[in-house]
């Protein structure tokens, strides 16, 4: 991004993890800040630069790009994700948001790269291996086991169970303690997410948000450090919608990362500490929620290098002779001109 985006009085100094934690102490330094004013306190003087080094970053991406015959689905150089925050990630359909949640969580391998959660590399890790060291993930297309019961999907997310041993399972007493355990932390997330009166239905019967809600709380079931939401609102009604923000900001103030793939940016404003974008696999700009609108790069991104680019005269000449043309054979029942591109030709007439 262009210098005169950072914001103004940002020096390297402000950069560091004992200026975070100083900002993050209230009044008479005795009580640290509650964890949103701590990850805005450190982002606070970041740069708004492609790939800046964040003050406490708990995954790091270099080099990673994954392609598909000709086709580059991510190409990323560098991106940090700081530790504590809400990182939300935007870009238009096909930037290759999803493609780099795969990569990152053991869902797909790249052709190139490294990436690693707090120092430790995540490469060729399979999914449930990544899941164990911390980093959880859900969905777009929500991925509850229709025919088994809510409270039974919220159980497969308990991680380290004894009784998944052949042996031990023949033995209850081995297990028994930890499987009541796991039944009352899993009852004590379905009351959080309001989903408890629904533990014994299929899940298969909840609707698009419940569903959402479900594997949101089966997710925190193995304790993770950092959650990746694919679309966490795509397709839920706006009753549920408010419900599923508020879960995501305490996931927050409960001291975990998260990163989220999102399309409203009234949804991305309201939650993020920062924004990363993506484009063509790429990512073309980092900053707070308020830089995202500012920044050229994004909106071209989003509405086409040319989407306010004046026509010339000769261009709006050729555009009017066409739609005369077009409303003159219509006129006659001589159906669509030949030689017109009327369905091609747009704004820029290019």
């Amino acid at each position: 991004m262009p210098a005169e985006n950072t914001p103004a009085g940002n020096t390297p100094a402000a950069n560091t993890p004992s200026g975070a934690h100083a900002a993050s102490l209230e009044k008479g330094g005795t009580h640290r800040a509650a964890p949103q004013r701590l990850a805005q306190a450190a982002l606070r003087d970041v740069p708004w630069e492609v790939g800046v080094a964040k003050p406490d970053p708990v995954v790091v991406v270099e080099n990673v790009t994954r392609t598909f015959g000709g086709l580059t689905a991510v190409s990323v150089d560098r991106l940090e994700i700081q530790r504590g925050g809400i990182t939300g990630l935007i870009g238009p359909n096909g930037a290759g948001k999803t493609t780099l949640f795969n990569l990152l969580t053991g869902f797909d391998q790249p052709n190139t790269g490294t990436w690693s959660f707090d120092g430790r590399p995540l490469g060729k890790l399979a999914p449930h291996q990544v899941a164990r060291l911390g980093v959880v993930r859900t969905f777009q297309l929500t991925k509850a086991l229709s025919r088994l019961t809510v409270l039974q999907n919220m159980l497969l997310g308990a991680q380290g169970q004894k009784g998944e041993s052949f042996l031990r399972a023949l033995v209850p007493g081995s297990w028994r303690n930890q499987e009541r355990a796991n039944t009352d932390k899993a009852m004590d997330l379905l009351r959080r997410f309001k989903l408890d009166a629904k533990k014994d239905e299929f899940a298969g019967t909840l609707s698009g948000g419940q569903r959402k809600l479900l594997e949101m709380a089966r997710a925190l079931m193995s304790d993770p450090q950092v959650v990746m939401l694919d679309e966490p609102m795509a397709g839920v009604n706006p009753a549920l919608t408010q419900s599923l923000l508020g879960h995501v900001k305490d996931l927050r103030e409960e001291g975990m990362t998260v990163i989220f793939v999102e399309h409203d940016m009234d949804v991305v404003r309201d939650i993020s500490d920062w924004v990363v974008v993506m484009a063509a696999g790429r990512v073309i700009a980092e900053g707070p929620p308020e830089s995202i609108s500012q920044n050229q790069a994004v909106v071209d991104a989003y509405l086409g290098a040319h989407h306010d680019a004046p026509l010339t005269v000769e261009e709006e000449d050729r555009v009017l002779a066409q739609a005369e043309a077009q409303i003159a054979a219509e006129e006659h029942g001589g159906g669509e001109v030949i030689g017109s591109d009327t369905t091609s030709t747009g704004k820029d007439g290019r």
